[in-house]
């Protein structure tokens, strides 16, 4: 197993709590896995995380798309409350990473989340790099964000970690050559960075 040499973690899910999909979407005979699953693949949450489109446009079809129950505009007021904050202790994860150790948020959002969610300024300020879907045009689990952040770090994929908290999107990067993990919280994403020999001595950033 090479060093690694960075670490991209996913914002919701790892280091932002999400409310659940089920809240935001409602009433579903698909289990949370599936769930998650037909959400990112989904083409109207693709376009909209890939910034090509309004959150109108975006509830409208994806209201029609999932077959939900209620209007575009409920949607929008579930949608926008998604982010619940930080996760506790998702602060003190980041700043664990020693400081040898590049750090950057992979995440599939859009500007309404990642400019106005609860904890913003504490967000945006966590990692060295951001690598956001609604500005590069790119999202999970498709291989471009993967090879688009291993070329901005400008390291080899296999010395760059990715911790995600869906399974389709851990697959997405190891197929795209990094090294990668599932964690819910920043409990499991620390045990993850023991697994992959990234946390040892503790380092200030």
């Amino acid at each position: 197993m090479n060093e690694i040499q960075a670490v991209l973690f996913d914002m919701g899910g790892v280091i932002v709590q999400l409310d659940s999909l089920e809240n935001v979407l409602g009433p579903s005979a698909l289990t949370p896995e599936e769930i998650w699953n037909a959400w990112i693949l989904s083409p109207a949450v693709q376009l909209f995380e890939r910034g090509r489109c309004t959150v109108e446009h975006f509830a409208a079809t994806i209201v029609d798309e999932l077959s939900l129950e209620g209007t575009a505009e409920h949607f929008i007021e579930r949608f926008v409350a998604f982010p619940q904050g930080l996760y506790p202790g998702a602060v003190e994860l980041v700043n664990a990473v020693p400081a040898s150790v590049i750090t950057g948020m992979l995440s599939n959002t859009s500007s309404i989340h990642w400019e106005n969610q609860q904890d913003a300024e504490v967000v945006q300020g966590l990692c060295e790099r951001s690598y956001l879907s609604y500005e590069l045009g790119l999202a999970k689990p498709e291989r471009e964000i993967y090879d688009y952040a291993v070329a901005d770090l400008g390291l080899p994929a296999d010395q760059v970690l990715f911790i995600d908290d869906n399974q389709i999107n851990v697959d997405g990067a190891v197929a795209a050559g990094l090294q990668a993990g599932l964690a819910k919280g920043p409990e499991q994403a620390r045990s993850a960075l023991l697994h992959f020999g990234v946390l040892g001595e503790p380092a200030s950033r």
